[in-house]
């Protein structure tokens, strides 16, 4: 069964930034697009560098070992050398607190 974890509060991440968090001993990688947030896993599908260390250009973050591309909103990997995406996990905002969606 899903619940709703909190994970940070939105004055911890600032738009076009990251942040790596905790959720029921997950890395998970929580990214600010302009007020909207997202949350994929922290690890990447090709050598499993950490996602939320990665530069965010616009809805892609690149992983800092390799530059493997990932899509923040929905977890896809547009290109090699990541060939398979990671998960993405629903996010919600009640008050300031963010929330990320776990099984």
């Amino acid at each position: 069964m899903s619940k709703l974890i909190k994970v940070a509060e939105t004055k911890d991440v600032s738009p076009g930034t990251a942040k790596v968090v905790q959720a029921e001993g997950r890395s998970i990688a929580l990214f600010n697009l302009a007020g909207t947030f997202h949350a994929i896993d922290n690890t990447c599908s090709h050598e499993g560098g950490p996602l939320g260390e990665g530069e965010l250009a616009g809805e892609i973050v690149t992983c800092p070992w390799h530059n493997a591309e990932f899509n923040v909103k929905t977890g896809e990997a547009p290109g090699p050398p990541a060939y398979e995406g990671v998960q993405r996990y629903s996010v919600n905002v009640q008050g300031s607190d963010v929330l990320v969606e776990v099984d």
